[in-house]
């Protein structure tokens, strides 16, 4: 197993660092910061930079050309998303149609759904969102009951769909759908829905940050045609564990390089206190940058999987659960180390001006929960890794 870059990922790293530096005009915190940005702005500042991203080719990176792709390495991939977070670049808006939707697309779909979807995701004139979590199957998902009855040769939707990201801002929304009740994974199919049309319905959840990124859709008979089916009906949920286990691999360098910052933010918080010398500061930072350094090895050793061509398998949970139990422990440290003044979000007076160290710690709880809560992480790895038996 190779875990060293070669000197052409040496050379992607620095061509897309100086592309970063000519085009990124602020970093996404201080976009934050600024008074004029609302929520709405902040939208249009994330879709005008995909859209700088995508004319620049630096989106689908791992996809064909043909389907606007760039016919990258997994390892290209995950260098650029290494890159782009170590930056603070905006977020793109249609960040779960392209790591999610774009891939089933490309694999399952057919090449009608590829000509019509994948230009305007790519360019972020259409906006997607994902129609999985529902009130009662988040972390449990082949219990969703969202259902798709036949309607002629189409389907009418029927159900609930919450924590839908970017929901109130999205054109189209793929939905998993039970078209089978007895069959409880065989029994789920994947639909591309619009949002705007009769019999759907989209409210905004005010979260506790005081926005509203989240949204919960409501589908009361909302019309879901056969044409716009991924893959064969009863596949949804194969089609959807697929692309998932593959998209962790694109994150494997990610997370390590983001907390690179947010450690720096905090020695340097604690600088200013006059505590970093203190023995018990030293050690709890230190143990962070020692789980940081091995969650980064982790991630070299899922990308070198992915890349030998290797399947990811079950073991993609080990990153998912500890870079989400690590985000809490870093985010708590981080509030009992600077006192009160940490508590403060990005635009109160006299917060902290590197970090959002208050918004952090309220949004990382949601990382051991979507994707996979932390249980279920546990649970696959204990039954598929370990072969440990299961509880009685």
């Amino acid at each position: 197993m190779d875990l060293q870059f070669t000197p052409e990922h040496e050379r992607f790293r620095q061509q897309l660092r100086a592309w970063l530096a000519a085009n990124l005009e602020r970093p996404w915190i201080e976009e934050q910061r600024d008074p004029k940005n609302d929520e709405n702005r902040l939208f249009e500042i994330r879709r005008c930079w995909q859209a700088r991203l995508n004319d620049a080719g630096y989106l689908g990176m791992d996809w064909p050309r043909e389907w606007g792709g760039r016919g990258a390495t997994a390892v290209e991939k995950a260098i650029y998303t290494e890159e782009t977070y170590r930056a603070d670049s905006p977020p793109i808006p249609n960040v779960l149609g392209i790591s999610l939707l774009g891939p089933a697309l490309i694999h399952h779909g057919s090449e009608e759904l590829r000509r019509r979807f994948i230009p305007k995701m790519l360019s972020a004139e259409e906006i997607w969102c994902q129609g999985f979590s529902e009130p009662d199957a988040g972390s449990d998902l082949a219990a969703l009951r969202t259902r798709a009855e036949p309607d002629g040769q189409d389907f009418r939707i029927s159900g609930q769909k919450v924590w839908t990201t970017f929901g109130p801002w999205s054109d189209w929304i793929f939905v998993l759908a039970r078209t089978d009740a007895n069959d409880r994974h065989g029994g789920i199919t994947f639909f591309l829905v619009p949002l705007h049309q009769q019999g759907v319905d989209v409210r905004g959840i005010k979260q506790l940050s005081g926005e509203s990124e989240f949204g919960e859709v409501f589908f009361d008979g909302a019309l879901a045609k056969r044409e716009h089916i991924v893959g064969k009906i009863g596949e949804g949920w194969r089609i959807a564990m697929t692309v998932l286990s593959y998209e962790r691999g694109a994150l494997s360098l990610a997370y390590p390089a983001q907390y690179d910052g947010y450690l720096s933010d905090l020695v340097a918080g604690c600088r200013e206190r006059g505590i970093l010398a203190r023995a018990d500061v030293r050690e709890k930072i230190a143990r962070l940058l020692v789980d940081n350094e091995v969650m980064r090895a982790n991630g070299l050793r899922n990308l070198a999987v992915i890349a030998s061509g290797t399947k990811p398998g079950p073991e993609a949970s080990i990153e998912k659960l500890y870079w989400s139990e690590y985000a809490k422990r870093l985010a708590d440290t981080a509030l009992d180390l600077l006192g009160p003044q940490a508590m403060l979000t990005v635009r109160a007076p006299h917060a902290r001006p590197d970090m959002d160290w208050a918004y952090e710690a309220q949004w990382c709880r949601a990382g051991t929960i979507y994707a996979g809560s932390s249980e279920i992480q546990r649970n696959i790895l204990s039954k598929r890794v370990l072969q440990l038996p299961e509880a009685r």
